[in-house]
């Protein structure tokens, strides 16, 4: 049974940083996509970066561009979300997600077969 476990959120003040987890278990995911998704009350999900297994292709939208890092750890079956210059907008509750499907970049919600539980980032002004 595959498991996403997001971990690593809290409460941050702006300007602040924060490095969000999601453990992987059941399964490796070889030539998979990691991506990374938020979700603000009332709003709709939002897609935040997104990398390949082989940490090739890193995407992100203009709105993290600069400010957050996606990056992956194989033997750990574990991404990783570094956040900087955090911002009072980019509270939410952060997901993350794995897709096997052929395409690029991925910033689609619709496109990922697995989905953590998601951890709640909330920044301060």
């Amino acid at each position: 049974q595959v498991q996403l476990v997001e971990s690593g959120g809290g409460l941050v003040q702006a300007g602040g940083s924060l490095t969000l987890s999601c453990a992987a278990s059941g399964r490796t995911f070889t030539n998979y996509y990691w991506g990374w998704f938020r979700q603000a009350p009332g709003k709709e999900r939002e897609f935040v970066a997104s990398i390949h297994w082989s940490g090739a292709r890193p995407y992100y939208p203009d709105s993290v561009k600069g400010r957050f890092t996606i990056s992956r750890h194989n033997a750990k079956n574990t991404v990783y979300l570094q956040m900087n210059s955090l911002k009072p907008e980019d509270t939410a509750v952060y997901y993350c997600a794995v897709t096997g499907r052929l395409g690029y970049p991925h910033d689609r919600s619709d496109e990922y077969d697995y989905w953590g539980q998601g951890t709640q980032v909330t920044v301060s002004s």
